[in-house]
């Protein structure tokens, strides 16, 4: 990581992530056996930035899968994720399973969310800009590792294009968090060039079979090409050049397996002298053969046009691989402020869907929250009518409440229905209710 010491890396407190990170890390030497340059920094997750869950409240809480079967169907992750994107999807569940506790970063999401849902246009116009980009971190991963194959490099090449048009729908968004992602979104135009300037559109998936250079990147490729789809023409062009250097109208330029090309010129022709570049080859009762040094060129050519045109290719598409492989940071920046953008139209399409209102997070220790509703329930029982509830909590004389009822009357409901509100507000995302206070939490149970 060209550091000094861990320190540099936020980890000179933490032993036990230092040993973590390094069998991690030589794990993967070991087994990748390739360059693990695309891994460019460590993120020490630590209780004073994000809500602490632990397994069984997460499980309980049914955050990324329901407790009957597992399934997304029936979490919250089911109901807020309206993303368009692997990346969006990966960064909207980090988000989910990590809600922070810095006010500021809080409040800079939600206004981000806030800004979406108010300007449906741009937001329509940006979810659908981001619909046709692919996972732009695992596409560079594996040109990084050196496993790319050729519809790797077209995927990426056609996401590169695609944020031209993401950049194109932020621009409405002068301020606020939005703006920061537009300025961080590099629009990778060069490396789209170079992949576009080389590749065909859409190359096979192997690379080392040739057909995957676009014509005009080289000229040896494209002469090699001629020779391999024009090879009969070629030898008829010899032929009729040979001809008028002997005089023999008779001569001839064959093939057989066992001597490869040759020129055959009759015994009936009558050539009493031939050019000095004739080589004899058979003597056959009818007829001469011979060759010359630019047949013998033109049948190494013909009969390994194929071989040497994809070891050629294949050359070429390394140089390429590597350019764009040096890009990785750049790339990995790129694909990480699109996660980030796709995360959040997508906590604004839900709330925009759902009712959803902007919460007032602080560190007041109250929590508030007007007409809640369970943002689940709500969803899987659209039929039926979720009758909301008021909750009031805070460190002085409401610092306990206590549910009671009989059974089946709803009192888990409403006890998980108060965590996933203040889970959803610290996340960023707008809430299920009619107005809400959250006194930032620094843990759920």
């Amino acid at each position: 990581f060209n550091v000094q010491s861990t320190d540099e890396l936020g980890l000179g407190e933490a032993p036990a992530a230092v040993c973590a990170a390094g069998a991690l890390l030589a794990y993967l030497h070991e087994t990748q056996k390739c360059d693990l340059g695309h891994i460019r920094r460590l993120e020490l997750l630590g209780d004073d930035h994000y809500m602490e869950l632990d397994y069984t409240t997460r499980r309980n809480l049914e955050l990324t899968e329901n407790l009957r079967s597992g399934e997304k169907r029936g979490s919250l992750l089911w109901v807020l994720d309206k993303t368009k994107t692997a990346m969006g999807a990966r960064n909207l569940r980090a988000w989910l399973t990590r809600p922070l506790r810095d006010v500021a970063a809080i409040e800079r999401r939600l206004g981000a969310v806030e800004a979406l849902t108010k300007n449906t246009v741009a937001r329509e116009e940006l979810v659908l800009a981001l619909s046709g980009i692919s996972d732009m971190e695992r596409l560079i991963g594996r040109i990084a590792y050196g496993t790319a194959g050729g519809r790797d490099f077209a995927a990426l090449r056609n996401s590169i294009e695609k944020i031209a048009e993401v950049k194109a729908q932020l621009a409405p968004f002068s301020a606020g968090r939005l703006h920061e992602l537009d300025g961080e979104l590099d629009p990778l135009a060069d490396i789209a060039r170079r992949i576009r300037e080389t590749l065909i559109d859409e190359p096979p998936f192997s690379v080392r079979e040739g057909g995957i250079l676009r014509p005009g990147y080289s000229e040896e490729v494209d002469r090699l090409r001629n020779v391999r789809d024009h090879g009969a023409q070629t030898v008829a062009e010899l032929e009729q050049r040979e001809r008028e250097r002997t005089g023999a109208k008779k001569l001839k330029v064959g093939y057989n397996k066992v001597f490869g090309y040759y020129i055959d010129i009759p015994n009936s022709a009558g050539v009493t002298e031939l050019p000095e570049d004739y080589i004899r080859k058979q003597t056959l009762v009818s007829s001469e053969r011979y060759f010359t040094h630019e047949l013998k060129e033109l049948e190494n050519t013909l009969l390994t046009a194929r071989e040497r045109i994809a070891e050629l290719e294949y050359t070429l598409f390394n140089e390429v691989r590597q350019l764009v492989a040096g890009e990785v940071a750049r790339v990995q920046a790129a694909a990480d402020a699109v996660a980030r953008l796709d995360a959040l139209c997508s906590l604004a399409e839900t709330a925009v869907k759902n009712h959803y209102v902007c919460p007032e997070v602080d560190l007041s220790r109250t929590l508030d929250i007007r007409e809640g509703r369970h943002p689940v329930v709500e969803q899987a029982q659209k039929d039926n009518l979720f009758v909301p509830n008021d909750t009031f909590l805070n460190d002085a004389d409401d610092r306990v409440a206590i549910v009671t009822g009989p059974n089946m009357a709803g009192k888990s409901t409403y006890m998980r229905q108060t965590a996933l509100i203040v889970l959803m507000a610290q996340m960023g995302s707008f809430v299920p209710a009619k107005s809400a206070v959250i006194g930032v939490v620094d843990r759920v149970f």
